[in-house]
């Protein structure tokens, strides 16, 4: 299992993440940050666990994010 948390607050809509990963990732259009599909909310950090199986390609996402505002653990 892995825990995604998104600052979302800090995104500057780069879009890099989506690139990477668009199943769990997307463009919001009403303010140009991306947000992370299935996560909950949690005073403006947004959290997701899921499957192992997604461990490395979110990880590429969090090491390409220019602000750094994506972690991912395993755990």
């Amino acid at each position: 299992m892995i825990r995604i948390t998104h600052f979302r607050n800090k995104c500057i809509g780069c879009n890099y993440c989506v690139e990477l990963s668009p199943y769990r990732w997307f463009i919001n259009q009403n303010d140009g940050k991306i947000n992370l599909k299935g996560a909950k909310e949690k005073k403006g950090i947004y959290i997701l666990l899921t499957s192992d199986d997604e461990y490395e390609i979110n990880k590429e996402a969090a090491d390409v994010c220019p602000v750094n505002i994506i972690r991912i653990e395993r755990f």
